[in-house]
């Protein structure tokens, strides 16, 4: 059976989704569970940067590495290389729900 696949998405994708990517990570890893878990973010003002020290700082006290991670811009592909995408909050939720509603381009 492959993998899950589980994208945490955020607006700049370097606090909120890059901690919810490195807590979901270490719970399936501990419970057991195939899951290919990754984030992003709706901008791109932090393109291929790493998350924020807030974030590093928080997750080294509960014992979660994210320092790996770098930031990334969710794609339209994304909604069909996921097959659960779990948003922060309701302003990216409305902004995937207008991206999920427009023609695809060929």
């Amino acid at each position: 059976m492959s993998a899950n696949r589980v994208l945490m998405v955020c607006l700049g994708n370097i606090c909120r989704s890059p901690m919810a990517e490195g807590i979901l990570k270490r719970k399936a890893r501990f419970s057991g569970l195939a899951l290919f878990v990754d984030s992003a973010g709706t901008s791109n003002w932090h393109q291929d940067e790493r998350p924020d020290e807030r974030a590093l700082a928080e997750m080294t006290l509960n014992g979660i590495d994210i320092s790996g991670q770098r930031s990334r811009q969710f794609k339209l592909g994304d909604f069909d290389k996921f097959d659960h995408i779990l948003v922060m909050d309701t302003s990216i939720l409305q902004w995937q729900e207008m991206r999920m509603t427009r023609p695809r381009c060929i």
